[in-house]
């Protein structure tokens, strides 16, 4: 198996770079969703939104609709129907207990004919999936949890992964989910800054397959994210962006679409891409890669945490962090050339 490489796959049609979002779905209501998916379907574009299947439990975290509302679960199975995919992000807007947890899956396969192949998890959510300083290993799990004291302390308040807990569920997302999101990057091309995604993590189990994306979550962070100048640069390198975003956050306003991302929509998909959900994505780049489910390697794994880690502090952690920098710094990178 080839678990990371520099070259770009070759995409379907002769297109030049492949292009998918996950919508996150905070926030998401019909009010605000149907709008810009009106918009992104009617430009040929394929993505994936994801979705709470079941209602909190108690006081919502962010806000948004869930899949127990009949009218929002219907306008969702029509996405469906016409070739978005739908994916999960966590039980609810609330943390859920793993007996939650295995309803809100239960319900999926109900609503939309199959699990969930793809997902996310929610800010706040205690059910996380190593999430936090776990999400990094040895020294860079130290450095994170010292530099993000500085402005975010960790609570240690995620059990996702941790059998006994109330809250693990690390064996039922192992059995029924394929893909599930890890590390955010700045870079428009997400192939580029994880050229071995999607990858599996021995020291991470419970995840089949981790995929990174590229962080666009604000309106005005994806507007930015896709100028003409950047898609040059992504269609230049033949490269694959994922883009994290939240299609509930105020890209509408009023009923109406913000005239910038249709505008960057428009720009995006007038180019010569390959516009496909993100499991769909990542199928291929495996078929590409022929794949046979071996693991990455630590080499791959300690350069990819340390490029994480580095951007995490250059935009979170200011000045304060840069003493943790170093530190992380004097780490070699097996695929610095």
């Amino acid at each position: 198996m080839s678990t990371g490489s520099e070259v770009a796959p070759s995409w379907p049609g002769g297109a030049r770079f492949a292009f998918s979002i996950f919508d996150d779905t905070d926030r998401m209501t019909l009010e605000n969703g149907r709008p810009v998916y009106d918009v992104v379907t009617d430009l040929g574009l394929r993505i994936t939104k994801s979705v709470w299947p079941v209602a909190p439990d108690g006081p919502a975290r962010t806000g948004g609709t869930t899949c127990e509302d009949p009218d929002y679960v219907a306008w969702v199975q029509r996405l469906r129907e016409v070739g978005h995919e739908i994916g999960f992000h966590n039980a609810s807007d609330h943390p859920s207990a793993r007996a939650t947890t295995l309803r809100a899956l239960d319900r999926f396969a109900e609503l939309f004919g199959a699990p969930p192949r793809i997902g996310a998890d929610h800010v706040g959510n205690h059910e996380a999936m190593y999430w936090g300083p776990k999400r990094l290993t040895g020294i860079r799990s130290r450095a994170y949890t010292t530099a993000m004291g500085v402005t975010r302390p960790y609570r240690e308040t995620t059990q996702g992964e941790v059998p006994g807990s109330e809250y693990f569920w690390g064996d039922l997302l192992r059995d029924r989910i394929d893909y599930w999101r890890n590390f955010t990057f700045g870079d428009i091309d997400t192939l580029r800054a994880c050229p071995h995604q999607p990858y599996h993590d021995p020291a991470r189990p419970y995840v089949n397959w981790w995929f990174a994306s590229s962080h666009a979550p604000t309106v005005d962070s994806f507007v930015a994210m896709f100028t003409p100048e950047r898609l040059d640069e992504l269609e230049q390198s033949g490269g694959a962006c994922i883009a994290y975003t939240h299609f509930g956050m105020r890209f509408v306003r009023d009923g109406t679409v913000d005239p910038r991302v249709v505008e960057t929509l428009e720009g995006i998909a007038q180019r010569n891409g390959w516009f496909a959900p993100v499991s769909e994505v990542l199928d291929h780049i495996r078929a590409q890669r022929g794949d046979d489910g071996g693991p990455i390697t630590d080499g791959q794994r300690r350069s990819l945490e340390n490029r994480w880690i580095l951007e995490q502090l250059r935009t979170r952690a200011g000045s304060e962090a840069q003493r943790v920098v170093k530190r992380v710094r004097r780490e070699p990178d097996p695929w610095a050339t």
